[in-house]
């Protein structure tokens, strides 16, 4: 067989480069060490495992040539499994994909630089063509081995991060979830919000939490996404108001209500917001003309009446119990203007005062709890908090504490 062939490998030239396999891959180490700072920064072991895949390169490259010559090569996989598969596949994280390129790049310069010294001169523009082929087959198999390692890290990652957002559902903040959150790029400091909704139709999680989370980086916030069942879960770090917040990533959900719950000051109390937008979304059919997103304090009358602890002693707490800390007269004119389908005037006869009177009462009302009477809205989560203030007798004076 001539050695002149441009189909058939030349046996005296593999037999030349399996001579000088150790002494391209000493050449090669060398340059690395000039030429390549990253190399300089590893540890002993780590360029030691990059000395072993650049020599299995180099053995590969012989014996691919010895074997196949001027035929298609072996394929990506084959050379992934005989150039790296001598390396740990922990090593595919201490290098980037960008200086195994360069470590590719340099170990096949230094092997076509030692060509036209090693073999005859006739077997060189073979082996030339053989060098070419085969970094085109160690291009590929680079690739294959760092795309592999990506969709292993993206699919730890995408477990890692449903831990994460189910233990700030099951309020079981500790320092394992601090240290996951950061594993997963958690970064926020400040504020964090709870968002809740239904999952979009037709969409993949991977897809949708790109988006979600690109939507969050454009508002200046980090954000942590899950599927729980049907709904789809936010949390949001960064946050300064929790509607603004939730606008930026509410497109992104399914039809239906979505809720934002109110802010807590770190990742590890996140399950405040997280337990009054659950409570919020389960009673969110209420209100149907709710806005979208709707804070969870929004729907505190719904929460209540859906059976909701935190909601009903926030009523009793938060609006009930200083109407009757203020004045007696606010709790009995408030009453006697819903008594009275909320007109002022018959309220003022009832009362046995002016009407400007009840309008100055009622402005104290609202000054007070922050609802205003007039707003039907308002009158609604008034109404439901006499309601529950009276049931809970704090309060009322012994009398009506025995009639209840």
């Amino acid at each position: 067989m001539s050695p002149a062939s441009p189909v058939v490998p030349s046996l005296r030239a593999a037999d030349v480069l399996q001579r000088s396999t150790g002494a391209l891959s000493t050449s090669a180490m060398a340059r690395m060490e000039t030429d390549l700072p990253w190399f300089r920064d590893l540890s002993a072991e780590d360029r030691s495992w990059v000395g072993v895949i650049v020599q299995a390169g180099i053995r590969g490259f012989v014996d691919w040539y010895r074997r196949e010559g001027g035929r298609p090569g072996p394929g990506s996989s084959a050379v992934a499994t005989s150039v790296f598969g001598a390396a740990p596949r922990a090593l595919a994280g201490v290098i980037n994909l960008q200086q195994t390129v360069d470590l590719v790049r340099l170990s096949i310069e230094v092997v076509e630089s030692n060509i036209d010294a090693i073999v005859e001169p006739d077997d060189a523009p073979d082996v030339h063509a053989g060098v070419l082929r085969y970094a085109r087959e160690v291009a590929f198999a680079t690739a294959e081995v760092y795309a592999r390692a990506a969709e292993l890290r993206g699919a730890w990652d995408a477990r890692l991060e449903a831990l994460v957002v189910d233990a700030v559902l099951r309020s079981e903040a500790d320092e394992t979830l601090l240290s996951r959150a950061s594993a997963l790029g958690w970064t926020a400091r400040g504020d964090v919000a709870v968002v809740l909704g239904d999952v979009p139709a037709q969409r993949t999680e991977t897809d949708l939490f790109d988006e979600v989370r690109r939507c969050a980086r454009a508002a200046g916030m980090d954000a942590l996404c899950a599927v729980q069942g049907e709904r789809l879960v936010v949390v949001l770090g960064g946050v300064d108001d929790p509607r603004v917040a939730a606008e930026s990533v509410a497109a992104l959900f399914g039809d239906g209500p979505v809720i934002v719950g109110p802010v807590a000051v770190d990742l590890g109390r996140a399950h405040l917001s997280a337990r009054a937008a659950s409570a919020a979304h389960r009673a969110a059919s209420g209100w149907p003309q709710a806005p979208r997103p709707v804070r969870s304090i929004e729907l505190l009358p719904e929460r209540a009446l859906a059976g909701d602890g935190h909601a009903r002693r926030h009523l009793v707490d938060e609006v009930y119990l200083p109407l009757v800390r203020a004045r007696g007269t606010l709790i009995e004119t408030l009453s006697a203007y819903f008594e009275r389908g909320a007109s002022i005037e018959a309220t003022g006869r009832a009362l046995f005062v002016h009407a400007n009177t009840v309008r100055y009462r009622l402005r104290q009302v609202a000054e007070l709890t922050g609802y205003a009477p007039a707003q039907p809205r308002d009158a609604f989560i008034l109404e439901i908090a006499l309601i529950l203030g009276r049931q809970s007798g704090r309060g009322e004076p012994p009398a009506t504490q025995t009639d209840l």
